[in-house]
């Protein structure tokens, strides 16, 4: 509870220069920095020859000497920028441990001069440490420029549901958050008392010695309490909107006024606490820093400002301030005052081409590619089925995701290898469920000629081992065989099978499956369409794609929040192995969002 109560008395004391700063540093991060970083990738690939980058040829592109070169350059210049903000926090606090009032521009001076220190080759490891230590102090509201890079879903899945690698994972977590708490107080060694990483390394590790538990718990506390504390104004703001709903009757202007009120002070409460986060941290590192230090009687070192010429204040900041809020609640007035009587209507549906396609059939209820799950797939009311295809010993076009036979039917044994006689003899249910034992590994006519039967379109995925005979011409003919080809797409993540497809039948529709999409991904015209795992899609390739004419799939989407992004991004088609909640999600999404709600929300309270 001490150091609770240190924490907030130094960020009270400079609470106007912190907020000041935290609010311009966000604010140039927003506008200016973030985009040049993110635009700083698409320079590197300019400058390197390349138009766009898949998993083909993502290896060559980093493997590049002047992409190395320009990479490494480009994460020093993120991780100076990211120490820019923790070195004014850190500034700005140890001022308000001496006691010392301090403006943000002689803090955002002496933050600079001591930045340019870590230019030195023995100090360049510091700015890396940053990029390690970003996590482990975001832990509440609001997160960092690196902290939002989002890891791919299919990637975090496959982790999840394999335990050897969530365990080495887990372990490696641990480790490094040792190795780091050891490393905690660097930074101030480094700012505060100008000494080289190295020897901020040492002391940071004597001072932090049988006290890494305790300084984690209450780094953990601090951020808790600021997100309790934010999310106690949430349900206060929701309590009063009930209240002035209750209260007020037939009197539509007041509740329309009190409304927008709680709605725009929940709205800054939120950019406040976003605002607090960093520094909260780092105050909490901060005290610890301090008591640390008079626990072992070492010299607390201050920090010099010469400040420079007062500069005559004329509240610009303030007026501009008020006027920007007296204007919002005049105009969320008048928008919620139309909204109470009727004069919008939200209940729109929005036109919506968005199909659902059920990976490897409905695969979370039915083994994997079999006739079980594509059946599954169509009574859950999917638009599409996706299936995988390889090719028998004997010329056979199968149905199977492994090129190996081990994970479905237990026999360790390639696909190539087998001819489709004995590989019909497999089980391949009872992996998923004893009472699927009698399922088969089936041919993909039969799939076909269950398809057009049921109207049920087929997403067909191509998964070549490089020693198949004409298996792409193999694919074709089968769908030409029934007749299929409008409601068939061929799919590969191997690029040379589009275009041998494309040799073979032009008219065939290809879409290129994608882990990885960076540039002009249309320049890739053998495909149709693409398919690109969800966490790399944005606004940019959507527009790139369509505004070529094509679609963009998004695979492989299982989670709800994941669905409503791609919603919003307008992709064309959701690949997911839960049909149903990608259904549904859609369904919600036709009608307006977070206002609807809203007004959902309020009509229910009256």
């Amino acid at each position: 509870m001490k150091k609770v109560k240190k924490v907030l008395e130094i960020i009270k004391y400079n609470f106007s220069a912190l907020i000041k700063f935290e609010f311009l540093f966000k604010l140039l991060s927003l506008l200016f920095f973030t985009p040049i970083f993110l635009k700083s990738f698409t320079w590197i690939m300019k400058l390197t020859g390349y138009n766009y980058i898949t998993i083909e040829n993502v290896s060559q592109f980093l493997l590049n000497p002047l992409t190395i070169i320009m990479l490494i350059i480009l994460i020093l210049l993120m991780m100076l920028y990211a120490m820019f903000d923790i070195t004014t926090i850190i500034i700005i606090l140890d001022k308000s441990y001496q006691k010392e009032k301090i403006k943000v521009m002689d803090a955002m001076h002496l933050s600079f001069v001591k930045c340019r220190n870590i230019l030195s080759l023995k100090n360049i490891p510091l700015a890396f440490l940053i990029l390690f230590l970003i996590p482990f102090l975001n832990i509440g509201l609001s997160s960092s420029f690196i902290t939002t890079i989002k890891i791919p879903e299919f990637i975090t899945d496959f982790i999840v549901n394999n335990s050897l690698y969530l365990t080495l994972l887990i372990l490696g977590y641990i480790l490094l958050t040792i190795l780091l708490l050891r490393w905690l107080y660097s930074l101030h060694y480094f700012v505060l008392e100008d000494l080289s990483f190295k020897e901020a390394r040492k002391k940071s590790k004597a001072l932090s010695e049988k006290n890494h538990i305790k300084d984690i718990l209450t780094l953990i506390i601090m951020q808790l309490f600021l997100t309790i504390f934010y999310f106690a104004f949430i349900i206060l703001g929701i309590f009063l909107i009930l209240l002035f709903n209750k209260i007020g009757g037939n009197l539509i202007l007041l509740k329309s006024i009190a409304t927008t009120f709680i709605w725009f002070f929940l709205f800054l409460s939120f950019i406040f606490a976003s605002l607090l986060t960093t520094p909260v941290s780092y105050a909490c590192i901060s005290v610890m820093y301090y008591l640390h230090k008079k626990e072992k009687k070492e010299k607390i070192e201050s920090i010099a400002i010469k400040s420079k010429e007062k500069i005559k204040d004329k509240n610009i900041v303030k007026k501009v301030a008020w006027a920007f809020g007296v204007i919002s609640i005049i105009l969320g007035t008048i928008f919620t005052y139309g909204l109470y009587k009727g004069k919008y209507n939200l209940k729109i549906e929005y036109v919506r081409k968005m199909e659902v396609t059920a990976h490897r059939g409905a695969s979370h209820l039915y083994p994997e590619n079999t006739l079980s799950a594509f059946k599954g797939a169509k009574e859950l009311g999917a638009h599409w089925v996706e299936l995988d295809v390889q090719q028998t010993k004997d010329g056979q076009i199968v149905v199977s995701h492994d090129t190996n036979l081990q994970r479905v039917t237990g026999l360790n044994k390639e696909i190539i290898e087998m001819n489709y006689e004995d590989i019909a003899k497999l089980d391949a249910g009872s992996f998923f469920a004893k009472k699927f034992k009698d399922e088969r590994i089936p041919l993909f006519k039969d799939v076909v000629k269950w398809a057009k039967e049921n109207n049920m379109r087929l997403n067909v995925e191509l998964k070549p081992t490089g020693r198949e005979h004409d298996f792409e011409k193999a694919v074709i003919d089968i769908i030409k065989e029934f007749n299929y080809e409008e409601s068939c797409v061929l799919t590969s993540q191997v690029y040379h099978v589009l275009e041998e497809a494309k040799k073979y039948d032009n008219n065939i529709k290809t879409v290129y499956v994608m882990s990885l999409a960076v540039g002009d991904i249309t320049l890739l015209d053998k495909a149709d369409a693409f398919s690109l795992e969800a966490s790399n899609i944005n606004k940019a390739i959507i527009k790139k794609v369509h505004n070529e004419g094509k679609e963009l799939y998004a695979w492989t989407v299982n989670k709800e929040e994941s669905i409503r992004d791609m919603i919003l991004l307008n992709v064309d088609n959701i690949i997911t192995d839960d049909i149903t909640l990608a259904k549904e999600t859609i369904t919600k999404s036709k009608q307006s969002n977070l206002i609807n709600e809203f007004i959902k929300f309020i009509e229910k309270s009256l």
